[in-house]
């Protein structure tokens, strides 16, 4: 079987669907079964791949937006014949003449256009129902993903195939190495997550109460300038700007040992269709503290503290915040379902999982 992959979420800084393919293409590069098969990469650029990588790599000069994928990707494919198009980031070329393989992160951009603006928020409604009507199976992570997809794409149930992520992070809350007193958040900032409440809870409620407790937010800020988050810092008490820390990016290496250092992990979403990275702070020894929805009660189970939405979201953050970071035994409780809940995600399941989806859709099997 030939399989085109659109790896253009590979170039540059790789964060979600980037992180998704990527961990796929380290799985497929060792397995037998994957190796059957001749891939062939699609990016704008070079892409970041794994070592491992074996697979041909075809770069396609451009700027990677719908423009390239619509028009320059569904030119190569037409000349290049695969036998099936896997497009790992909720869109893929519509006159695309294989059969396509789509995975469909959330439908947030669906189910709450008031998070995007006007002319962002209608490509992304427009393209990927389409994608979504043009492919033969759609990919996604969670029941609850499936379900929105099916009642907000009109999509049907068979089409929708559920296949959790993995984790790799290092179970570090078995190697004895002392928790420091740190909260820490890494995604995209969206408004849907919150993060906001979040530096106000640790501001206003934590700081003051632990001397040493400190705050460290990796993601890219996406919110519109007027919300940038540390615009009130600095009419905090004096030495609470200094113990929050902003970053855009980190490294693979900086991450894990992050991760290996919090005690705490919040991250405050009201929408997701699956939500990574408490798994892997969980998987790290981090407790996760996570806003009360169906979608994560789904995924992390018992192996997190939950605050409920609304106006009082905020004080009982702070309540949380300060009992786990004072308390190890309640980190523990919570530790203590660690096992049973990591032992539903393991990218090798997911990638063969993957792998015959994308067999079944191109006819392989």
């Amino acid at each position: 079987m030939k399989v085109a992959v659109d790896a253009r979420e590979l170039c540059g800084r790789t964060t979600g669907v980037g992180r998704y393919l990527h961990e796929l293409l380290a799985e497929w590069s060792v397995s037998p079964d994957a190796r059957r098969h001749t891939w062939t990469l699609y990016a704008p650029s070079a892409p970041r791949v794994p070592e491992s990588w074996a697979g041909r790599v075809r770069v396609l000069p451009g700027r990677g937006g719908t423009a390239w994928e619509q028009w320059t990707l569904a030119r190569a494919i037409a000349a290049d014949r695969p036998d099936l198009l896997f497009a790992p980031g909720y869109t893929a070329p519509l006159t695309a003449p294989c059969p396509v393989a789509l995975t469909v992160h959330d439908v947030s951009f669906v189910a709450h256009p008031e998070w995007f603006s006007a002319r962002e928020g209608l490509r992304r409604r427009v393209i990927t129902a389409w994608s979504a009507r043009r492919a033969r199976v759609i990919l996604t992570m969670s029941e609850f993903s499936k379900r929105e997809i099916v009642t907000r794409l009109a999509q049907p149930e068979g089409r929708v195939r559920v296949i959790h992520l993995g984790t790799r992070a290092a179970p570090a809350a078995d190697s004895g190495r002392a928790r420091e007193p740190l909260v820490l958040y890494v995604g995209s900032i969206f408004e849907r997550r919150h993060v906001d409440v979040l530096v106000d809870a640790f501001a206003e409620i934590v700081a003051p109460a632990i001397p040493d407790a400190r705050l460290e937010i990796v993601g890219e800020d996406r919110l519109p300038p007027h919300a940038r988050l540390d615009h009130g810092l600095d009419r905090r008490p004096p030495g609470v700007r200094s113990r929050v820390r902003f970053r855009s990016y980190v490294d693979e290496a900086t991450l894990q040992d992050l991760y290996a250092r919090a005690s705490v992990f919040a991250f405050l979403s009201e929408y997701e269709g699956f939500g990574l990275t408490p798994v892997e702070a969980l998987a790290a020894g981090a407790a996760p503290v996570v806003l009360d929805t169906a979608v994560a009660r789904e995924i992390y189970g018992d192996a997190a503290r939950y605050v409920a939405p609304g106006p009082g979201t905020r004080a009982d953050l702070g309540r949380v915040l300060l009992e786990l970071l004072g308390q190890p035994a309640a980190r523990a409780a919570i530790l203590a379902h660690r096992p049973a809940v990591l032992s539903r995600y393991d990218w090798s399941r997911t990638a063969a999982a993957t792998l015959a989806a994308l067999e079944d859709a191109a006819g392989a099997r």
